[in-house]
């Protein structure tokens, strides 16, 4: 349907590494001849589309391991674009994250808060496997964290420790005082901390099967 909506136009395939191999043969004669079948018809159509295809997995190596058809890779890698990963291009951090601490401000309803000086530089050290969509979700994140106060960037990605929930250290030659147990938390609250540190688990990931929601069986 989308190849005859798109009929004299351009179509964007995304992700065309996930395609199982039934739909890359389908696929492979529409881009071969231009024809294909509607669900149900009996006379083939033809179309005059240009396709521009996107993945972040590397078709090689599938081809090389069979999961990818290799006619079908020789066919759409006509005029490849290769873009870097983010954690190639650290000069590009400080403005998508100031891009997307405003849209969080916008889409949650919170004071805007810029990513500070320190929040991008623990940006910079980390390696982002998830590239852009990745650092959008920890932007995201560190604004709920923060709740419009601040961006918790350092929670958001899941290092350092909680400087106020931390032991503090005692003097070895002052003898030590009892002190007494700290309040229980409420279930309210073991609840909120549970789906934080899945979230960092997940990478901010919600839906699909590594995603929160699967993790916590909801």
């Amino acid at each position: 349907g989308l190849f005859e909506i798109a009929n004299g136009g351009t179509l964007f395939l995304d992700e065309i590494g996930e395609l199982p191999l039934a739909a890359q043969v389908r696929l492979l004669r529409v881009l071969q001849d231009g024809s294909f079948e509607r669900v149900g018809g009996e006379h083939p159509l033809k179309v005059d589309v240009r396709i521009i295809a996107a993945t972040h997995r590397d078709l090689a190596v599938m081809v090389q391991g069979g999961i990818f058809r290799e006619d079908l890779w020789y066919r759409i890698a006509v005029f490849p674009i290769v873009l870097p990963p983010l954690r190639e291009r650290h000069e590009d951090i400080p403005l998508l994250a100031e891009h997307f601490a405003r849209r969080a401000a916008v889409r949650f309803g919170l004071k805007l808060q810029l990513p500070s000086t320190e929040d991008l530089s623990l940006l910079a050290t980390y390696p982002w496997p998830g590239n852009v969509r990745e650092l959008s979700a920890v932007i995201d994140r560190a604004a709920l964290l923060g709740n419009g106060e601040r961006l918790e960037v350092m929670r958001a990605l899941g290092v350092g420790v909680d400087i106020a929930a931390s032991p503090k250290t005692t003097n070895p030659r002052q003898p030590s005082t009892p002190t007494s147990t700290p309040p229980f938390p409420s279930l309210d609250e073991a609840t909120k901390r549970h789906i934080e540190q899945a979230l960092v688990a997940t990478q901010g990931r919600v839906e699909g099967p590594h995603g929160v929601a699967a993790l916590l069986k909801i």
